[in-house]
């Protein structure tokens, strides 16, 4: 897996000084097996903090966040159907900011029948204006959906097919489908909360040449919220971390066959603790013991 530090000032060696304009780190990148297209490796998800109605004072600060994520060089977001009003909420602030062409957009098809696959695409892409990745939800109605996806990337209308799932019993489903179909991606849940990923899906992803979006990366919030409750220990600060936010996250990013992870959230601060995570250094394998033990003891 090729890791690169990359950003507005261009590529870097890992652990160089890079800095973007206005002296934020450059951001971490990953290549998508399948292509070699770079990625930057934090993405942003919007499960519940882009489900907001049309007023202008819940939607302002999810403006903000998604301006400020493209200005640093953030690229990947990620929705569903299932989101509730996400895929519009994202579509409209992407429209409205100019951003769409900065974004790597993300989002996934999650009904049974061809028919009814067909026309929730359709709306998911009328909504976001674009898909560059379109992902079968939970594997739902698997054979069904992935092939229409395919007939849609076969036609230009999506520029990767992928798998999602979001729980470790569908670890082993997950691989035989991975070996099996071959996708772009396969989206999983992977943190040091839930680490069962990494024993035998992420090597297989890897493998396999299969990129690899981690999801719940704070173990659903619930991990994180648990670990805020504590002080931050020192040794955080050996891998350059100065929130447990980004303990979980460079946590993850440190596994190279992860190719993005997906943090959600509706506040520029968290986003910019977030994205502080794909700065050097990443951890080495001693540190990532430490901080699983850590949060598995919480």
């Amino acid at each position: 897996m090729r890791l690169l530090w990359g950003g507005a000032a261009g590529m870097f060696a890992p652990g160089g000084s890079a800095e973007e304009a206005g002296g934020a780190p450059a951001l971490l990148t990953r290549a998508i097996p399948s292509t070699g297209e770079e990625l930057p490796a934090i993405g942003l998800g919007t499960w519940e903090t882009f489900d907001v109605g049309p007023g202008a004072e819940v939607r302002r600060p999810l403006a903000e966040v998604l301006a400020r994520f493209t200005a640093r060089g953030g690229r990947l977001v990620d929705s569903s159907p299932m989101y509730g009003r996400s895929e519009g909420v994202l579509g409209a602030l992407a429209a409205e900011g100019k951003l769409l062409p900065s974004l790597f957009v993300a989002t996934k098809v999650w009904t049974r029948g061809k028919t009814s696959g067909l026309e929730q695409m359709e709306r998911s892409r009328r909504l976001l204006g674009k898909l560059d990745l379109l992902q079968v939800h939970n594997l739902l109605d698997l054979d069904v959906q992935l092939a229409s996806v395919r007939a849609w990337k076969k036609e230009g209308r999506v520029r990767y097919a992928g798998v999602t799932h979001y729980t470790a019993s569908a670890h082993a489903e997950l691989a035989r489908v991975l070996k099996k179909e071959r996708p772009d991606f396969v989206q999983v849940n992977y943190s040091p909360a839930e680490p069962e990923a990494e024993t035998s899906l992420l090597p297989l992803a890897a493998d396999l040449g299969v990129a690899v979006i981690a999801n719940r990366p704070f173990g659903g919030g619930e991990a994180l919220r648990r670990a805020l409750k504590q002080p931050l220990p020192a040794w955080a600060s050996e891998a350059g971390c100065s929130s447990w936010a980004q303990v979980f996250l460079k946590w993850i990013l440190a596994n190279p066959a992860v190719t993005c992870a997906i943090p959600a959230t509706s506040k520029v601060a968290h986003l910019e603790d977030d994205l502080g995570a794909a700065a050097p250094p990443l951890p080495d394998a001693a540190w990532r013991r430490r901080a699983r033990e850590a949060i598995a003891a919480l």
